[in-house]
């Protein structure tokens, strides 16, 4: 096999294993090469993904050591992703009663959902991570797409169980926005003890769902290492339940009634 070719396969490979460790001797072998060849050539791949601004090669040092792709875009690439994802959401028409905002057509993207996910899986890359959680249904993309890059499973928390699921754990929890008690439920096998999650949502006002899955995975005696939301919102007659978290975008001054809407970038470009 031509350095080229190696390259390109090497490259393909890496991608779909994100923070997976690949040792020197599996390259070697697998494309019979000497480990000095492929000591080069993951230089050079390190080197252009940092160039193209889409993560980097991180070296495990040892007798079991190799290289892990550890994604992760530019402050460049995420700054203009963020202010262009603002501009795309401060169309009025978005504006739906209470403050929210029609998202659904960017949840249903997939190349604004895979970048949704590696700018969070970006701000999450040194926090040990064992799960992704999300709530049914509109979450659920989000949370794939972040745990991609992350490469941990997606556990999913409904509203109502399913006799599919088998034996589950329930919880009342208040809705921050609508001050109604809801239900959440999460079947038993789907989590491990003691595991180290990460909450992802799409929308967030008062924090009451975030609050809800805390609760949950309490009951696991799961540990809660990030949250993560695509878009915040104030609720000026609740208080926030929620407030260490990382979010896209701040939705400000959203009137309906009036038709004017302002978004700006939340707190996620400062943990790039």
């Amino acid at each position: 096999m031509k350095r080229s070719e190696r390259l390109v396969a090497m490259t393909h490979f890496i991608l779909d294993r994100p923070r997976e460790l690949i040792s020197l001797p599996f390259f070697s072998e697998k494309y019979d090469a000497a480990k000095s060849s492929i000591s080069e050539d993951l230089g050079i791949i390190n080197k252009m993904f940092q160039h193209e601004g889409i993560g980097y090669l991180e070296s495990v040092s040892g007798a079991s050591g190799g290289v892990k792709y550890i994604p992760a875009f530019s402050k460049e690439y995420s700054e203009e992703f963020v202010h262009q994802l603002c501009r795309r959401l401060e169309d009025p028409e978005r504006l739906l009663p209470g403050g929210y905002l029609f998202m659904s057509d960017i949840l249903g993207d997939p190349e604004a959902t895979r970048s949704i996910g590696r700018l969070f899986a970006s701000a999450f890359r040194d926090r040990d991570i064992d799960a992704i959680i999300t709530v049914a249904t509109k979450g659920i993309p989000l949370a794939y797409a972040v745990a991609s890059y992350l490469n941990v499973p997606v556990v999913i928390a409904r509203r109502d169980p399913k006799v599919t699921e088998g034996s589950t754990l329930s919880i009342n929890y208040v809705s921050g926005s609508t001050r109604k008690i809801q239900t959440m439920v999460l079947t038993k096998r789907s989590l491990k003890e003691g595991s180290k999650v990460c909450i992802i949502d799409d929308f967030m006002k008062a924090g009451g769902t975030i609050s809800g899955m805390k609760n949950l995975l309490h009951e696991f005696n799961a540990e809660v290492v990030g949250i993560g939301v695509l878009a915040e919102a104030e609720d000026e007659d609740e208080e926030r339940v929620v407030d260490d978290y990382i979010s896209l975008v701040q939705i400000l001054n959203a009137d309906d009634r009036k038709g004017s809407i302002e978004v700006i970038p939340g707190n996620l470009l400062n943990y790039l």
